[in-house]
């Protein structure tokens, strides 16, 4: 098998776990986009409410890493989701104070 140059775009969408997870007061949230265009990242609370919108615009492909600092919220379990053409996702964390 040959292996893509360390430089290739990707050929996969994919939203990583965030870490650390739990987490008080900041985690890191990476993700990588297989083709250009709009990309959101947004944060709900256990009800459902949009607490955070950590990115709204056009990016390009490969690799992307995004902080979310929850300083201004409480304890509890929160939704990242990641919206970028067809391709949803999205994964649970925790934030302990």
């Amino acid at each position: 098998t040959q292996l893509d140059p360390p430089d290739a775009v990707p050929h996969v969408f994919e939203l990583e776990a965030n870490y650390p997870n739990p987490f008080n007061p900041s985690t890191k949230i990476n993700f990588t986009l297989a083709r250009s265009g709009p990309a959101a990242l947004e944060v709900y609370n256990v009800t459902g409410e949009k607490v955070a919108t950590l990115v709204s615009k056009s990016l390009p492909a490969g690799r992307h890493t995004v902080s979310f600092d929850a300083s201004g919220l409480s304890s509890g379990v929160y939704v990242y989701r990641l919206r970028s053409g067809a391709y949803t996702a999205s994964r649970a964390m925790v934030l302990l104070r």
